[in-house]
């Protein structure tokens, strides 16, 4: 642990990693505050539904582009308007409710799409605040593993905040969205930042093979933890156990957070691809046997073990996305990543539905271990990827001097 100790004391770590978590809660209060809404008004679940699935397809669709941005512009401008927006979507849904479809739907898709992309900023600062591949690749772990968190407070908040009412909920999400990001903005390494000349070509990081692989198995991944958050819900039902969809998730994001916690602890030596295939190969062993699906005993168990390794895949990833992303073009690498993540997340619940209603709990939770066999599939077939012609002479993007 004292590695992450000496990180969080250099100059802005702890308060660059602190912002973008207080800036990220929208992120796991957002689907959660609007369904809330839309039911205490008069909604029904269709609407809910349809209202929180719009929000999450908007701010997958917005991150490639904010992220763009952020390159050719800087962060504070970018990030700042982007949180502003995005609070004004949700103040807009508060103060018209959905007396008007139409005008819910813009409120949710405003709010969405300008989702300020503090993950990607984050991790295309680290480089330039941290001193050396080895503290660089802590501050991925720990960014991984922090994430959980997210999907923790981030509801506990809303229910809170429900309290005084939904519309209230609304309001404190954006509100929370709007302080993290001035966290980051303000700081020093945020407002030096800048990207590199040479990212004007039209497909941006799409460009590098090596980019198209990480965003495919990502979303191979999201298929898995989408799939997961649905089938435990199905395996509640079934072993007539309400308790056990919360406990199972509790349990599965606990493992990522030590799985992640633990790949930092210490730097990796040797070719990141390599560490890749076999943290793939470990979190498809962590899914396939779910599909037994067995009693409360063992299932907490697998359901904590099929988290072990996902944190470290993603640090893996976007260590290799430093590699991989042609100049310029950095910031809005890492936000295909999390479009990518989210998308597969979306597809992954979609798929487990429809193979719960087909086949059952053991059908759903099947699905999740395809979706992690898939996705060490890809790296496989895809051979060895390294750094992109495009990224190989690309210098640091801008030294801050602490």
């Amino acid at each position: 642990m004292r590695s992450y100790l000496d990180f969080l004391r250099k100059p802005y770590a702890a308060r660059l990693l602190g912002g973008t978590l207080l800036g990220r809660l929208p992120n796991g209060m957002g689907p959660l505050a609007i369904v809330l809404f839309v039911r205490a008004h008069g909604g029904g679940y269709t609407l809910a539904g349809v209202l929180s699935a719009v929000y999450g397809l908007a701010m997958a669709a917005g991150q490639p582009v904010l992220g763009r941005a952020m390159d050719r512009y800087g962060q504070p401008r970018i990030l700042a308007s982007a949180a502003m927006a995005a609070a004004a979507g949700f103040a807009l849904l508060a103060a018209f409710g959905v007396r008007s479809p139409a005008v819910a739907t813009a409120a949710v898709v405003l709010a969405g799409f300008a989702t300020p992309p503090l993950e990607a900023g984050l991790r295309a600062l680290w480089p330039s605040v941290l001193n050396g591949p080895a503290e660089v690749q802590a501050a991925y772990a720990l960014d991984a593993a922090s994430q959980e968190l997210l999907f923790t407070v981030g509801p506990l908040l809303v229910i809170a905040a429900t309290a005084v009412s939904t519309g209230a909920a609304l309001l404190l999400t954006g509100a929370l969205g709007v302080a993290g990001t001035l966290v980051v903005t303000t700081s020093r390494p945020s407002r030096a930042w800048r990207g590199e000349p040479g990212g004007g070509h039209w497909a941006g990081p799409l460009r590098s093979s090596g980019i198209r692989v990480l965003i495919t198995a990502l979303t191979c991944v999201g298929v898995s933890l989408g799939v997961f958050s649905v089938a435990v819900v199905a395996y509640a039902d079934a072993r007539h156990a309400s308790y056990a969809s919360g406990l199972l998730l509790a349990l599965m994001s606990a493992g990522a957070l030590t799985g992640g916690i633990v790949y930092g602890l210490r730097p990796r030596r040797g070719p990141a691809y390599r560490r890749l295939v076999l943290l793939m190969a470990g979190l498809a062993a962590g899914y396939l046997p779910l599909t037994w699906a067995p009693g409360m005993p063992v299932m907490p168990v697998l359901a904590m073990a099929s988290g072990l390794f996902l944190a470290p895949v993603l640090a893996c990833t976007f260590t290799l996305v430093d590699d991989l992303a042609p100049r310029g073009t950095v910031t809005e690498a890492f936000a295909w990543l999390v479009t990518a993540f989210g998308v597969g997340s979306s597809a992954g619940a979609a798929l487990a539905g429809l193979a719960g209603d087909a086949g059952g709990v053991h059908a759903a939770f099947a699905v999740a271990g395809a979706g992690g066999v898939l996705a060490l599939l890809v790296v496989l077939v895809a051979g060895p990827i390294g750094a992109s012609p495009e990224a190989a002479d690309r210098s640091p993007d801008v030294a801050v001097t602490h």
